[in-house]
Protein backbone atom coordinates (compact mmCIF):
# COMPACT_ATOMS: atom_id res chain seq x y z
CA UNK A 1 0.00 0.00 0.00
CA UNK A 2 1.11 3.49 -0.63
CA UNK A 3 1.58 5.69 2.26
CA UNK A 4 -0.03 8.21 2.75
CA UNK A 5 -3.88 7.45 1.85
CA UNK A 6 -6.98 9.55 1.60
CA UNK A 7 -8.52 8.39 4.93
CA UNK A 8 -12.22 8.75 3.77
CA UNK A 9 -11.08 6.84 0.62
CA UNK A 10 -10.27 3.66 2.37
CA UNK A 11 -13.09 0.98 3.80
CA UNK A 12 -13.82 1.02 7.18
CA UNK A 13 -12.86 -2.87 7.18
CA UNK A 14 -9.34 -2.08 5.52
CA UNK A 15 -8.40 0.67 7.49
CA UNK A 16 -6.79 -2.19 9.44
CA UNK A 17 -4.47 -2.85 6.86
CA UNK A 18 -3.10 0.89 6.41
CA UNK A 19 -2.41 0.60 9.96
CA UNK A 20 -0.47 -2.55 9.77
CA UNK A 21 1.37 -0.70 6.76
CA UNK A 22 2.09 2.62 9.00
CA UNK A 23 3.34 -0.14 12.23
CA UNK A 24 5.57 -1.97 9.93
CA UNK A 25 7.32 1.55 8.52
CA UNK A 26 7.17 3.08 12.02
CA UNK A 27 9.06 0.16 12.84
CA UNK A 28 6.41 -0.98 15.56
CA UNK A 29 6.77 2.69 17.11
CA UNK A 30 3.80 5.68 18.14
CA UNK A 31 3.82 8.12 14.84
CA UNK A 32 2.89 11.08 18.24
CA UNK A 33 4.71 9.55 20.84
CA UNK A 34 7.35 7.36 19.43
CA UNK A 35 6.84 4.51 22.54
CA UNK A 36 6.00 0.72 21.05
CA UNK A 37 2.84 0.18 19.91
CA UNK A 38 2.12 -3.12 21.61
CA UNK A 39 2.69 -1.33 25.15
CA UNK A 40 1.65 1.53 26.72
CA UNK A 41 2.08 5.52 25.52
CA UNK A 42 5.23 7.26 26.88
CA UNK A 43 4.70 8.64 30.12
CA UNK A 44 4.70 12.40 28.94
CA UNK A 45 2.23 11.48 26.73
CA UNK A 46 -0.07 9.52 28.77
CA UNK A 47 -0.02 11.74 31.69
CA UNK A 48 -1.63 14.34 29.02
CA UNK A 49 -5.57 14.27 30.36
CA UNK A 50 -8.02 13.29 27.72
CA UNK A 51 -12.02 13.61 28.59
CA UNK A 52 -13.24 10.13 27.63
CA UNK A 53 -16.84 11.56 26.95
CA UNK A 54 -15.82 13.91 23.88
CA UNK A 55 -15.10 10.13 21.85
CA UNK A 56 -17.91 7.02 20.54
CA UNK A 57 -18.43 4.15 22.32
CA UNK A 58 -15.65 1.87 21.91
CA UNK A 59 -13.20 4.60 21.02
CA UNK A 60 -10.88 3.29 23.36
CA UNK A 61 -11.01 -0.46 22.64
CA UNK A 62 -8.83 -0.79 19.70
CA UNK A 63 -5.37 0.79 21.26
CA UNK A 64 -3.94 1.28 17.65
CA UNK A 65 -5.22 4.37 15.63
CA UNK A 66 -4.67 5.26 12.12
CA UNK A 67 -4.39 8.86 12.37
CA UNK A 68 -5.07 11.36 9.65
CA UNK A 69 -5.43 15.02 8.98
CA UNK A 70 -8.91 16.26 9.40
CA UNK A 71 -7.95 18.73 6.39
CA UNK A 72 -6.57 17.28 4.22
CA UNK A 73 -7.76 14.40 4.50
CA UNK A 74 -4.30 12.19 4.52
CA UNK A 75 -3.17 9.64 6.64
CA UNK A 76 -0.38 10.21 8.93
CA UNK A 77 0.47 7.21 10.80
CA UNK A 78 0.06 4.92 13.84
CA UNK A 79 -0.86 6.08 17.03
CA UNK A 80 -2.10 4.38 20.37
CA UNK A 81 -5.62 5.61 21.13
CA UNK A 82 -4.58 7.64 23.77
CA UNK A 83 -2.05 9.91 21.61
CA UNK A 84 -4.99 9.83 19.19
CA UNK A 85 -7.11 11.27 21.81
CA UNK A 86 -4.15 13.34 23.09
CA UNK A 87 -3.77 15.15 19.49
CA UNK A 88 -7.52 16.01 18.99
CA UNK A 89 -8.00 17.31 22.51
CA UNK A 90 -4.36 19.39 22.62
CA UNK A 91 -3.18 19.86 19.56
CA UNK A 92 -6.51 20.25 17.04
CA UNK A 93 -5.37 17.28 14.71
Amino acid sequence: MDLPVKYDDIPYNERHLCRKEYIKVQNGLCHYCNAPLDGDPADWAANKKVKPKYYPEGFFKNPIHLHHNHVTGFTIGAVHAHCNAVLWEHHGE
